[in-house]
């Protein structure tokens, strides 16, 4: 029996093939855009979560302690998010923030020693983190040495140089100014300034359009993407593949002694634990905002997002009277999770 005109039995198969092709091809595009949003989806709907379990969640007083709390862990995951990106990791996170907020704090008034730098202690403090973090990057790129094992050497040197400058003690800071950072606020609202933001929550905005300007607009962000992507075909098309990462590990060292300098004006005092759970924080709101550890994928808004979500949960916790240990083991779970759903499994031949 012969087909219709026009018709035979391998065209339909044909036409078949190539419909089932096209919807795998369109569900496959919905569902990386649909990934890219998850994690401010995910945002959203633990916002209203929280805010439904308490009502002391959707208060102006508890979104600024919020946003006081995420300002010092944003900065530094901005650094440690491009390392990432870079597909590389920095360990040295706790070291850099120690020795950066203890040197801010006995540079600046205080009642261990007699100096009273001012501001001049910031940017001492600031160049002292961009040195560790161009350290880390030579190390790595220059003696050959993993970035894992060259970042966690810097962090326990970081801790060492922080214990030895305090000598075993503390010192309080009592410049005015630098814990204006927190203490002081800038009125969003004139007819309530003390509902107004810290000065310290703006850096922190401030230094993420400055991540976010770097890695959109600049070559080194072009060239983070494309390093993270495929070291040797960036290699091949000319990237100066070890100039770019000293490049980004010094920028990591900035936003982490940019950190630390929020992060001591928030305590007040210089201790070597001042960096103290800030490594595990920075990098799980890296990961949660859906950066992949293969690197070549991510952002600062990622980040942003990511760092929100972490923030946005321990405060949830605190107000719902979860149990601290508990609260450790939902961030290790969520952690996990992240990178599973994160990880791009194709670029990986094995497991290490």
């Amino acid at each position: 029996m012969s087909s219709p005109q026009g018709v035979t039995p391998t065209g339909l198969g044909s036409s078949a093939l190539s419909q089932t092709r096209s919807d795998r091809e369109r569900l496959l595009y919905w569902g990386k855009r649909l990934a890219q949003w998850a994690p401010l989806l995910a945002l959203l709907a633990l916002c209203l979560l929280i805010g439904l379990l308490s009502p002391q969640f959707f208060t102006i007083r508890n979104f600024i302690g919020i946003a006081n709390e995420a300002a010092p862990i944003l900065v530094i995951a901005m650094g440690t998010a491009f390392v990432i990106i870079l597909g590389s990791i920095d360990l040295s996170v706790e070291g850099i923030v120690a020795v950066s907020g203890v040197t801010v704090v006995l540079l600046a008034r205080n009642d261990f020693n007699n100096n009273d730098y001012g501001w001049l202690s910031v940017l001492a403090a600031i160049l002292l983190a961009c040195a560790m973090g161009f350290l880390n990057g030579f190390v790595h790129t220059r003696l050959k040495i993993p970035s894992f094992m060259a970042t966690l050497a810097m962090q326990y040197v970081g801790l060492g140089l922080a214990t030895l400058l305090l000598a075993g003690n503390f010192a309080q800071m009592r410049d005015p100014q630098i814990r204006g950072l927190v203490l002081n606020r800038f009125p969003v609202f004139p007819d309530a300034p003390a509902n107004g933001l810290p000065y310290a929550t703006w850096l922190a905005i401030l230094a993420f359009i400055l991540a976010y300007v770097i890695q959109r607009y600049t070559k080194i962000g072009r060239y983070m993407f494309a390093i993270g992507g495929g070291e040797d075909l960036a290699a091949l098309s000319g990237v100066r593949i070890n100039r770019y990462k000293l490049i980004i590990f010094t920028l990591a060292g900035l936003f982490c002694g940019l950190g630390a300098v929020i992060r001591a004006a928030q305590v007040g005092l210089a201790q070597p634990a001042i960096g103290a759970g800030m490594l595990f924080t920075s990098i799980t709101g890296v990961v949660v905002g859906g950066t992949a550890l293969s690197g070549g994928e991510g952002g600062a808004f990622n980040t942003l997002v990511g760092v929100l979500i972490v923030t946005v949960l321990h405060n949830g916790m605190i107000l719902l009277g979860v149990n601290p240990y508990i609260q450790q083991a939902i961030q290790g779970i969520i952690i996990v999770v992240s990178v599973a759903l994160t990880i791009n499994r194709g670029r990986l031949k094995t497991i290490k």
